[in-house]
């Protein structure tokens, strides 16, 4: 960053020696880490970590598949070694598209420069995190007055023929929106469109931000593209590794210069990690700063003299949680909505403080007002027009404002009202109340996230590649046999077996495939049918019911749509109560790691759930059968008669400490989620915590 203004100046100093203190602090932490790297572990993080950094890497395509299926499949791995070899392989196999990926990011990143004394001064750098928002540092931009006095420079960089690109400047616009932290460390401000034309990020593209777990582990290479000490546009790669994850802050060893600060870090599948905003100064036993010849720093020498022992960046994690607990006009939140549902910040205004308030752990920012927001507009309207098929918001006054009901709802809903649904779970809930002589609960007091048109969306359009398939014209075992022909994984039969063989088939038993030939129909009839008889389901809705787990555990890209579509309706913080059925408890696993840190789940009920299915549980994001993050106190409910419910109760230690509570549903009944909640046992758990 440029010296221009001596309190400029000073709070980048701050910024330094904050993050100099963090790095002592964390000594002991770094001293394991560098101990294990010296040791030949890769990366030193927990197994949980590596398990959903590397799921997370073959989600979203940063390794191609033939690459894992030729080395992991060389020797047997066991999972650990097999996530850490997913990881490593992701930092030494580079697709090609790994190169037009970075100049893709690279092209969201701007100098920001600084008007002075008829002078225009390099002061930092910038990157786009929507189509008309950019972020930085709070140093750079720590208020709306300096930030009316610089502008966006995109292009200010040298082409593949090393000639100067033409440089495209753009005004900033604090006015529309400007949002800064000084202990976090970071800016959000608006960026003015080029004259007559589009929002600069339809122009040079932006960074989807995400909430999500699973973007960096220890030990891992990240990368910045910024504009040190003011010059043309220039990259870190390789050269570097995360060497300490805090709370809010991470730190790592990349070549940066000042003028970084504002860049953005990334990982090798170009998504942003952290926001870079400090070196690391060495300081002697007092404390002083330290010049690279090793003498004390002092005023003049300049940031270049100084000797740098690391970087640290902030969370975007954490970045994301303070903007969601910003209350913000109408227009500016609409400005954050645009920044994407994996931010978490669609919805992030679900609750609002007295008027006049400041939310916990934010400073006022000049330009933002923190208006109440009128009761009405946190409902979806029920009547009149056009019936929603959304997801429903609840009430903002809803248990004191600060504790949340969530009900998230299992596969074949696209055809039902999500009010309607809202309704229907709450007079279960209020049944089952009314037994335990508790007071009911209002429909509009619950937050009902809808997924169930998109699930249905990406259903369709995979049996849309063989046809449709319907009751009318296909058995369920030939229906069967076309789900585990379309499987993503081929995992549908297992799923199919293991569940027959925990409800008491036979292994040994008649064959398989009598009465039917020896095709594919005649082996998974058998299991269908057993099922069926063991239960309260018919054989069509066990073979759909497992098609839509197998496809959503299976692809991806269902798993991110479904998971994008709870988090459009999913509150930002407080105390979350999340009821789960049936897929939703699925569902709701995985979605427990996406939340953001303001929002602690202290309740999670699993109803007719299929975890105890290992080929349902060694799929979740975070694998195998294990306490779910964060939460406090989980109840499982299950019916034996509710072959959904097969491998309850949930015996494994490994799931941890939690309350099973076997209930007999009525008959046809079994997997019926009001019927679920419609005896005491939940519905005095639920509303225990809600009354705190």
């Amino acid at each position: 960053m440029a010296v221009t203004d001596r309190p400029y100046q000073e709070l980048h100093r701050q910024a330094a020696d904050e993050a100099a203190r963090r790095y002592q602090d964390s000594a002991a932490e770094r001293e394991r880490v560098e101990g294990r790297l010296a040791a030949g572990v890769r990366f030193p993080d927990s197994p949980d970590a590596l398990s959903v950094r590397a799921d997370r890497i073959l989600d979203r395509g940063g390794l191609s598949p033939s690459a894992v299926v030729a080395d992991i499949h060389r020797e047997a791995m066991d999972t650990p070694d097999a996530n850490e070899r997913i990881i490593d392989l992701s930092n030494e196999l580079q697709a090609w598209s790994f190169l037009p990926r970075g100049v893709r990011a690279g092209a969201t990143v701007a100098r920001i420069t600084l008007r002075r004394d008829g002078r225009e001064l390099p002061h930092g750098t910038g990157f786009l995190v929507s189509p008309r928002l950019m972020m930085t540092n709070h140093h750079v931009l720590p208020d709306e007055s300096l930030a009316r006095r610089c502008f966006a420079e995109f292009n200010a960089q040298v082409t593949a023929d090393n000639l100067p690109d033409t440089v495209v400047r753009t005004e900033l616009d604090p006015g529309a929106f400007f949002a800064a932290d000084r202990r976090l460390d970071f800016a959000l401000v608006a960026v003015a469109p080029t004259l007559d034309g589009p929002p600069p990020g339809e122009i040079f593209g932006w960074n989807r931000l995400s909430v999500q777990i699973g973007k960096l582990v220890l030990g891992e290479k990240v990368n910045i593209i910024g504009h040190p000490s003011g010059r043309l546009k220039e990259i870190a790669l390789r050269d570097n590794a995360v060497l300490v994850r805090l709370d809010d802050f991470v730190h790592y060893t990349t070549d940066t210069e000042p003028g970084n600060s504002g860049s953005p870090v990334f990982n090798d599948q170009w998504e942003v990690v952290a926001l870079h905003h400090s070196g690391v100064p060495k300081k002697d036993d007092q404390g002083r700063v330290l010049r690279k010849d090793g003498r004390p720093w002092q005023q003049g020498d300049g940031d270049d003299a100084i000797d740098w022992v690391a970087n640290e960046g902030v969370r975007i994690s954490s970045i994301l949680k303070h903007l969601a607990g910003l209350d913000l006009d109408p227009a500016r939140r609409a400005l954050l909505t645009e920044m994407g549902p994996d931010t978490g910040l669609g919805q992030a205004m679900s609750t609002a403080p007295a008027p006049g308030a400041q939310p916990q752990g934010t400073t006022a920012v000049p330009g933002v007002t923190i208006p109440s927001v009128p009761e009405a507009a946190t409902t979806a309207p029920t009547t009149g027009g056009e019936r929603p098929r959304t997801g429903l918001r609840a009430r903002a006054t809803a248990f004191g404002g600060r504790r949340h009901l969530v009900f998230l709802h299992g596969r074949d809903q696209q055809d039902n009202y999500p009010d309607e649904l809202r309704r229907t779970w709450t007079a279960g809930l209020n049944r089952g109340l009314t037994l335990a002589t508790l007071p009911p609960l209002d429909p509009e007091d619950v937050w009902f996230p809808f997924y169930g048109t998109r699930l249905h969306a990406l259903v369709s359009g995979r049996e849309s590649t063989a046809g449709p398939i319907g009751l009318d014209q296909v058995s369920a075992a030939a229906a069967a046999e076309a789900f585990a022909a379309q499987s993503p994984t081929g995992s549908y039969e297992r799923l199919l077996y293991e569940a027959a063989a925990r409800a008491g088939m036979p292994q040994n038993g008649p064959a398989t495939t009598e009465g039917f030939g020896a095709g594919l129909i005649g082996v998974l009839h058998r299991p269908l049918s057993w099922l069926a008889a063991k239960s309260d389901l018919d054989e069509w809705t066990i073979a759909t019911f497992l098609r839509d787990v197998d496809l959503y555990l299976g692809d991806g890209a269902v798993r991110q749509a479904v998971l994008d579509s709870v988090m459009e309706t999913m509150p930002a913080s407080g105390e979350l109560v999340l009821v789960t059925h049936s897929l939703g408890t699925v569902v709701g696993m995985d979605l427990l790691t996406r939340l953001p840190e303001s929002l602690d789940p202290v309740l999670l009920v699993t109803a007719g759930s299929p975890l105890g299915l290992d080929g349902v549980n060694e799929r979740l994001l975070t694998r195998g059968p294990h306490q779910p993050p964060r939460v406090r106190d989980w109840v499982n409910v299950w019916c034996p008669t509710d072959t959904v419910a097969i491998g309850c109760p949930l015996e494994d230690e490994r799931w941890g400490k939690l309350t099973q509570l076997a209930v007999p549903n009525g008959r046809e009944r079994a997997h019926k989620m009001d019927e679920y909640l419609g005896h005491p046992g939940p519905a005095r758990e639920i509303r225990g915590v809600l009354r705190g």
